[in-house]
């Protein structure tokens, strides 16, 4: 019985909710329920979503924006950063996995040659979809086997590109081959070449003008046009529409606009990954696994003890810790999403069959549906099986231990930074005791020299912040910028300690209201605190009296900063957050609105506020709800551009 294409889609849907649900239930991770989804309801099983590219098509978007995002977070000097471990241990895995894979393929399982390096290539690569969302769900993402695994992720899906290129190149044969590999890599290099002169000549002007109108819906679509336009130029060229889309993310995160622009596209990437992640369960064949299991199953474990030992091997050798090591390999040991684009291109390409690759399909499905499993639970296997680094994380925590039972009523410093370095030179001063916690290695090795009580430890573990002494501390005080790091703290620490002090700060005001309904007592808005130091200062040469600087401070932080949270925008406006946060907007009264109270306009239905009106060059404040506006009258509001839309659409057209 056929289907259309929404049919199947509908029936994702609903099936995928019904399975996060049941996954949330139980404790685990919601890319198994995505992942059982595609197995059951796929054509291989109950058949409720037929064969199609519909489907197929969505899937493949949502590692397209996967990339992005994740381009998003590295920028230029990120990948320069992490060279070492991009070219390092992202190349030797690659190559090594590769080669010992196609021995494997051709010189014991009897594979041509031309199908071994195609098996090679999809069982060297491992699953940046699953692994990187998970990371960054559980905020590992910037710890050490954190950096490794994206580093190693991020040269393997550029590995991917050569791959793709070379097997109908491969198929082709002939003396032609050298040839057609010279144009593809002359391809590559003009590919980046006109996407990095894209990004540096013309991205920033444009998204000014986009910004410049104060539509969120326009400056959504551009970012979307961007993204998928990068991604076609890369696969019209030859090269993979994923590859497009990190060039791209790269690139907008040179610009002001990055967290903006990460906020409008994080919803089509859960979504279209979600339905990735089902597609990859339905590419398993139930038939198939039954009839040749035990080999799967065998093939399935040697990809994720040959992988995970491959790449513990290379980070241990590179002279890092063992646990570290250990953490590495185990989140990386399993077969990725390019894999199939890599399987699927050579049966297309009649280099193999789909029956002779589908143990390998199968066994790259079982190891992506194991890797949520072995992601959650990574740091408690490296400390059962890895003794010496068990013993460092206990020499660790000892030495956190001695240190924290020395201070009593003393600063938590959560983040030593430079925020958190400025603050403990005052601390010290006044001669208040203080405790830092960082997970910088080389920052803390510094301070700790010049005699600075910092200690490595992560300040999300409710275990670290006991060692610390949080039950006996006067304050935390949170310096990490990033706020969904700052909330997590927050919330361990009030379940320890549901009296202390919590200060935090924010770069972005609109993050108040959710840090302190996380536990905050006092969010410090970096920008907000800037503008209020200057107006201080320049009250002061104007002889204002301390007390009144005061009062209109006070006034001020108690609140919220709500006077500070609206501004008139102009054009060369290009804060971050731009349509998020509150602005300030004046309107002319026009003969539609001529008459009317304030209750009746209803401005409030659109959450904005009314600061004032001026009448007559006479600005009037603290308006009731029956003041009447007439026509020639200037409303000033305030609220985030869209609802001033709604608001203004309403005052100039009822």
């Amino acid at each position: 019985m056929g289907h259309h294409a929404l049919d199947g889609i509908l029936i994702l849907l609903l099936l995928s909710v019904i399975a996060v649900i049941l996954m949330r239930r139980i404790n685990l991770p919601p890319i198994l329920g995505y992942l059982l989804v595609g197995v059951l309801a796929g054509p291989h099983a109950l058949g409720w979503v037929p064969e199609g590219h519909a489907v197929e098509f969505l899937a493949e978007l949502g590692v397209v924006f996967l990339l992005f995002m994740i381009g998003l977070e590295v920028s230029i000097p990120h990948l320069m950063a992490m060279r070492t471990i991009l070219l390092g241990l992202g190349g030797l895995q690659v190559v090594l996995s590769t080669l010992s894979t196609i021995f494997i393929a051709w010189y014991l399982v009897g594979f041509p040659l031309e199908v071994a390096f195609a098996v090679g290539g999809a069982l060297s690569l491992s699953s940046t979809a699953i692994v990187v969302k998970q990371l960054q769900e559980q905020l590992e993402m910037h710890s050490r086997h954190g950096r490794n695994a994206l580093g190693i992720l991020l040269f393997q899906d550029l590995a991917v590109v050569p791959f793709l290129v070379a097997i109908p190149i491969i198929a082709g044969g002939g003396d032609a081959m050298l040839t057609a590999f010279g144009w593809a890599f002359l391809k590559a290099a003009f590919a980046f070449a006109i996407m990095f002169a894209v990004g540096h000549w013309l991205l920033r002007p444009l998204l000014h003008q986009i910004a410049a109108m104060y539509s969120l819906e326009l400056f959504t679509l551009t970012i979307l046009l961007l993204s998928l336009a990068a991604a076609w130029v890369t696969q019209s060229m030859g090269l993979s529409l994923a590859l497009g889309a990190f060039l791209a993310g790269v690139m907008l995160a040179e610009t002001e606009f990055r967290h903006q622009i990460e906020t409008e596209t994080r919803p089509f990437r859960d979504v279209l990954l979600g339905l990735f992640f089902v597609f990859v369960g339905t590419q398993l064949h139930i038939d198939a696994f039954l009839d040749q299991w035990h080999w799967i199953l065998i093939l399935t474990v040697g990809v994720i003890l040959g992988k995970g030992g491959l790449i513990f091997a290379l980070v241990k050798f590179s002279g890092q810790e063992t646990g570290v090591a250990f953490r590495t390999g185990t989140v990386l040991a399993q077969g990725g999403e390019f894999g199939f684009a890599i399987l699927t291109l050579a049966v297309t390409q009649n280099l193999t069959t789909t029956q002779e690759v589908q143990p390998i399909l199968a066994a790259i499905v079982l190891s992506m549906a194991v890797t949520p499993l072995l992601v959650k639970y990574n740091g408690q296997w490296a400390k059962s099986f890895c003794s010496t680094y068990t013993q460092h994380r206990t020499e660790q925590e000892m030495s956190l231990r001695e240190e924290g039972e020395q201070h009593n009523q003393h600063v938590i410093l959560a983040g030593f930074g430079r925020v958190g370095q400025n603050l403990a030179s005052f601390l010290r001063e006044e001669g208040f005791d203080y405790l830092a916690l960082d997970l910088d290695v080389t920052l803390i090795s510094n301070a700790f020299e010049a005699g600075e009580p910092v200690r490595y430890g992560d300040t999300t573990h409710p275990e670290i912040l006991e060692l610390a002494g949080i039950h006996r501390a006067s304050i935390l005080v949170v310096t990490f910028h990033e706020a969904r790091l700052a909330r997590r703290i927050i919330e361990q620490a009030r379940r320890l300690n549901p009296h202390l002090p919590i200060v935090v700060r924010t770069r972005d005001d609109h993050m108040i209201e959710e840090l302190e309904e996380a536990g905050a007592n006092m969010v410090i808005p970096e920008s907000l605190e800037t503008s209020l130091n200057v107006a201080a200062r320049t009250l002061e040469q104007l002889n204002v009296d301390q007390d009144e600087i005061k009062r209109l401070i006070d006034k001020t932080r108690d609140g919220h900063y709500q006077q500070l949270r609206g501004v008139f925008r102009g054009e060369k406006t290009t804060e971050k957050k731009l349509f998020l946060d509150k602005q300030m907007h004046s309107v002319t009264v026009t003969r539609h609105a001529h008459g009317k109270t304030l209750a009746e306009l209803n401005l409030t239905a659109f959450e904005v506020e009314v600061i004032a009106v001026t009448r007559d060059g006479e600005r009037l404040e603290d308006l009731p709800e029956s003041f009447m506006v007439g026509e020639g009258d200037v409303i000033i509001l305030r609220g985030i551009v869209e609802m001033i839309q709604h608001a203004e659409e309403k005052i100039l057209h009822g």
